[in-house]
């Protein structure tokens, strides 16, 4: 990336960051947010006294992999977190670097929001046969990427197969059954909500869609629970609550 480039995805990271927290601190539910993709179905139900159709979206369902820790990880580990899942192998010489590079750059964004829970990265192994968790310990130290909100994950390749196509329905991803010549290659990153609803889907090499998808984290998390102390006075607490020591 150009110098004129990093600056400019610098710039468009910290724009919504500083943004999220003016509109936490001061906003009241008056921010639009990110569209629902996937509809599983779609019911009738009574509202006002009328039928009216209802949509019923898709929800990803949980699973159990492995991070770079050697430490299992369920989706059910990060409770009213924002989650951005990506598809990635350790050994890729194409796009993955240049996604893994911006993946750090948004997670050092948010890492400046301290004393808060606001973001999970999921990176899904798409060679979890050669990315033991050594391997993917490894790959974590070249980019000082931090296990506190990051799990790069392996596991077993049909379950990762499986979510990829029929969890996350990653665009542009050929059918297969996960089998020794199955194979996933993608720049997309997938966003999901506290609910595990999938909210976005973003290209991780263009810059524009990279701050779109920063923008739509932040929004996203002002809809937790509102009755909490407001942001900064978080930041200024350090952790500590009224009633506690």
């Amino acid at each position: 990336m150009s110098k004129r480039g990093i600056i400019g995805f610098a710039l468009a990271t910290l724009v919504p960051v500083a943004g999220y927290l003016i509109v936490d601190h001061y906003g009241k539910n008056a921010v639009p947010v990110p569209r629902y993709y996937v509809a599983d179905s779609v019911r009738t139900i009574e509202k006002n006294g009328k039928q009216v159709e209802d949509t019923v979206f898709h929800t990803v369902q949980d699973f159990t992999l492995t991070n770079q820790l050697g430490q299992p990880v369920s989706l059910k580990d990060f409770p009213d977190k924002v989650i951005i899942a990506d598809f990635f192998f350790t050994s890729c010489p194409s796009i993955c670097p240049t996604l893994t590079r911006h993946l750090k750059r948004i997670q050092d964004a948010y890492g400046k929001v301290k004393n808060d829970t606001l973001l999970q990265i999921l990176s899904f192994s798409i060679d979890p046969e050669r990315d033991s968790v050594p391997r993917l310990l490894d790959y974590a130290a070249k980019y000082k990427i931090s296990p506190d909100n990051w799990s790069l994950l392996t596991g077993d390749k049909k379950t990762i197969y499986n979510l990829a196509r029929n969890e996350f329905f990653v665009p542009a991803v050929q059918q297969g059954d996960g089998g020794p010549d199955d194979f996933i290659h993608t720049e997309k990153f997938v966003l999901l909500d506290k609910y595990r609803h999938i909210r976005g889907y973003y290209n991780g090499l263009d810059t524009a869609d990279l701050a779109r998808l920063v923008n739509d984290i932040s929004v996203l998390h002002l809809a937790k629970d509102r009755s909490q102390p407001g942001l900064f006075k978080r930041l200024f607490s350090n952790g500590n609550q009224p009633g506690t020591e």
